[in-house]
């Protein structure tokens, strides 16, 4: 399997499977010296574990984080930074039913088309167990902007009333301020087609949107053009940010806004399966799974915009 390694200064590779022993990742290209904030890293985990309200998953996590290297007294060396997050909470006896059987609307199937094999235990390496790793790393390089004046935060926005046994999806909104004009490249490097390669790398996200989105599509041009405002102490560049705070490519200064949305969680207790035979059944699951995943997912939206703008940096 390719594909796991995301950036090309700033270079985070993640690894390990759902119900295997552990996950974790390496970060190639983290500056020396930098005193890792731990409780920050922390907190970030928390924010994706989410709350122990109905509708997130009954696994619980510790997400206790084993630093193998890159790292000598609580700062960085320079070298490759590798850390490993042991699964101590798995029950990987609720999906033994699964071995035969590919559920609907999974990557069950897909694993299976393009491997020959696959891990059945939990979703494998296509769970959303793997994002972890992600807010580690994201986690770092924010510790990083931050120092430039950057931050990131985001909101989630999800159904205000949730039926019993169902599951809901939703969107999360990311708001950016502090970065300069002047960031990213143009034509096939822009900074919003990059920032739109990393959401879309998130586990069940299937829209982005920047500034506006959609909605400036029924703008006619005098309404969406964001007019220049004039200069002056404390004044915006531009009256309106209906562009996200990028155009052409390349960030003008503005708060960088979008958007991310993601389908509901597939697994239902009720799943339909198919074999390889072509054989279609509903099979009752008996793993724990998230009813709605808005909020924990905006710690990983936080992480990769974080991955996206570090790998920016001049």
């Amino acid at each position: 399997m390719s594909g796991n390694s995301f950036g090309e200064r700033f270079i985070v590779t993640t690894f390990g499977e759902s119900h295997g022993d552990g996950i974790g990742g390496i970060i190639d290209g983290c500056p020396a010296g930098l005193t890792l904030d731990m409780d920050l890293i922390a907190s970030e985990l928390a924010k994706r574990r989410g709350t122990d309200e109905p509708y997130t998953t009954g696994r619980k996590e510790p997400d206790e984080i084993e630093w193998l290297s890159g790292i000598l007294d609580g700062k960085t060396l320079g070298t490759p930074i590798a850390f490993l997050i042991r699964n101590r909470d798995v029950r990987s006896e609720d999906y033994e039913g699964l071995k035969d059987w590919m559920r609907a609307g999974h990557a069950d199937y897909t694993y299976q088309a393009k491997y020959g094999i696959r891990d059945w235990r939990g979703g494998g390496r296509a769970s959303g167990r793997e994002t972890a790793a992600r807010v580690v790393t994201g986690a770092i390089a924010r510790q990083i902007l931050s120092n430039e004046g950057i931050t990131i935060t985001s909101q989630a926005l999800m159904p205000e009333n949730m039926k019993e046994g169902e599951s809901y999806g939703g969107e999360v909104v990311c708001h950016i301020e502090g970065v300069k004009a002047g960031v990213g490249e143009p034509v096939f490097h822009k900074l919003n087609a990059s920032l739109a390669y990393a959401m879309m790398s998130i586990p069940s996200a299937i829209s982005y949107e920047t500034g506006l989105g959609k909605e400036g599509c029924a703008l006619p041009g005098s309404q969406w053009v964001d007019q220049w405002q004039e200069r002056g102490e404390g004044r915006e560049l531009t009256v309106t940010n209906h562009c996200g705070g990028i155009q052409g490519g390349i960030s003008n200064g503005m708060p960088i806004e979008f958007r991310v949305g993601f389908h509901a969680p597939a697994t239902q207790r009720e799943t339909q399966c198919r074999n390889e035979k072509g054989e279609v059944r509903t099979i009752t699951i008996e793993g724990r799974h998230d009813r709605c995943h808005i909020q924990r997912a905006a710690a990983v939206v936080e992480a990769m915009a974080a991955l996206t703008l570090i790998n920016f940096a001049r």
